[in-house]
């Protein structure tokens, strides 16, 4: 069945455009009067707004950890005792938040919210900040790093995608610093592409987990910053091998999840590239045998519970309702009659854990905030 699938799905790839050929029906989930209690409940939730105001207490996040070198978990293959030094040696742009990619995402964060709120309280903090952190020097020392022997796998693919994430943020910035920055950041950019390049075609089986070695979600960031700098090459080599990973796949097992710390659903990562990479009716025929139930009018999920706030693993389920929360915005946004439905569930999982993110621990606090402004960042976009 699978092989069948696949085939009409290439097929439909092909000759998609224009075609306007009757959709199949989406298996029909079982449902009763507890779970359309339940998601009818969604509706009563108001959507969390990323507001000035919250722009405003957000950015105290990354703000106050992109220079917090300790603690730090440097996740370093050592080649030998020369090869040890202090986080902001080792890293003169993404020492702190924690680890690397946390503090990637934190630049990240402060040029989407200083992109969507010209007016932050503390702009010109903030553009200190950058320009002082993405200096061509410091970036110069991260290529450094990352063509060490024994770092070829560093941040793979996970710190791989952030940087792109960043770097799209940058190079879609129209103001001076953001295309100064964009250019420090260029030798590092392209590096990481090569490393995908390098690295994809070896890959032979997808990692399906919710952390972060997801093949998915890197896959996701990548593919938004090839077609976004207009790398047709990478553009379609993401493509290209997302295709190959998962259009066989059908009946994801979504009763699994979540596992003890996710926060990324493996089963809702492969619907968030597939969107991205599949025509519109390809798509449709790929999802109806994947997770059917999304079409469904009266789909709900429950959010993820977090019963250690300062527990660093246990708090990733905050996350988890956030990445939840903007693979439903980007279904909704992108096919609106199909899945506009999913916003009332994306609501529902970023109103539950948007409270805690100011004020947590650092175990939360240095990431979180991040998930959060991404997840209202696909709130907001609209169908193009």
């Amino acid at each position: 069945m699978r092989r069948l699938l696949a085939a009409v799905i290439c097929l439909a790839i092909i000759a998609c455009k224009g075609d306007q050929s009757q959709e199949r029906q989406p298996k029909e989930p079982k449902t009763d009067s507890i779970t359309e209690s339940i998601s009818k409940s969604f509706m009563d939730i108001d959507p969390v707004v990323l507001s000035l105001q919250e722009a405003n207490n957000l950015v105290e996040l990354p703000l106050n950890c992109i220079d917090t070198e300790y603690p730090n978990k440097l996740g370093q293959t050592l080649e030998n005792k020369e090869a040890m030094g202090e986080p902001h040696e080792l890293h003169p742009a993404f020492y702190g938040c924690f680890d690397w990619h946390s503090s990637v995402h934190a630049h990240w964060s402060l040029v989407s919210l200083l992109k969507q709120f010209p007016d932050l309280e503390k702009k010109e903090a903030v553009r200190e900040t950058l320009k002082n952190s993405l200096s061509a020097e410091n970036i110069k020392g991260e290529v450094e790093y990352f063509k060490r022997k024994e770092s070829t796998s560093f941040e793979r693919t996970y710190g791989w995608a952030w940087l792109l994430k960043l770097a799209e943020e940058l190079e879609t910035w129209e103001d001076p610093l953001g295309q100064e920055l964009a250019e420090n950041l260029k030798p590092l950019t392209g590096l990481i592409i090569d490393r995908y390049m390098e690295f994809l075609p070896k890959l032979n089986y997808p990692i399906r987990v919710g952390e972060h070695t997801n093949t998915a979600f890197g896959l996701g960031f990548a593919y938004d910053y090839a077609v976004a700098a207009g790398k047709t090459e990478f553009e379609e080599a993401v493509e290209k091998r997302a295709q190959q990973f998962y259009l066989q796949d059908d009946d994801c097992p979504m009763d699994w999840e979540p596992s003890g710390y996710d926060f990324l659903s493996p089963c809702l990562s492969e619907v968030d590239i597939m969107r991205r990479v599949l025509p519109k009716n390809a798509f449709s025929l790929w999802i109806d045998d994947f997770m059917p139930q999304l079409k469904n009018e009266d789909f709900s999920l429950e959010v993820g519970e977090v019963s250690d706030r300062t527990d660093g693993k246990l708090v990733h389920l905050d996350g988890l309702n956030f990445s939840r929360a903007w693979v439903f915005y980007g279904l909704a946004n992108q096919y609106p009659q199909q899945f506009g439905h999913l916003k009332s569930v994306a609501n529902e999982h970023v109103a539950h854990s948007f409270p805690n993110i100011t004020g947590d621990s650092y175990e939360g606090g240095h990431w979180l905030g991040t998930f959060a402004i991404y997840a209202l960042q696909q709130a907001g976009k609209k169908k193009s």
